[in-house]
């Protein structure tokens, strides 16, 4: 007899990775609502979890609002 198991949902840690993926970036504000986390809690899993992950996070201001994005490798 062969079990199934449902195809795990992402973490949220995904989530975020997905959202920085993203051709014009993701502000905090739109990353708390993705994950249901507060601002710190958002800026440390960036700062920690993603980074040891090997993703290389920049941010830059655009219209006067700040846009975190990873950085394609070259």
């Amino acid at each position: 007899m062969t079990v199934t198991t449902p195809n795990k949902a992402p973490s949220k840690l995904d989530t975020l990775a997905r959202l920085l993926s993203r051709k014009n970036g993701v502000s905090i504000a739109e990353m708390m609502q993705a994950t249901g986390w507060q601002q710190h809690s958002v800026r440390g899993a960036m700062a920690g979890a993603l980074k040891k992950r090997g993703l290389v996070i920049t941010s830059e201001k655009m219209n006067g609002n700040r846009r975190y994005r990873v950085e394609k490798p070259a």
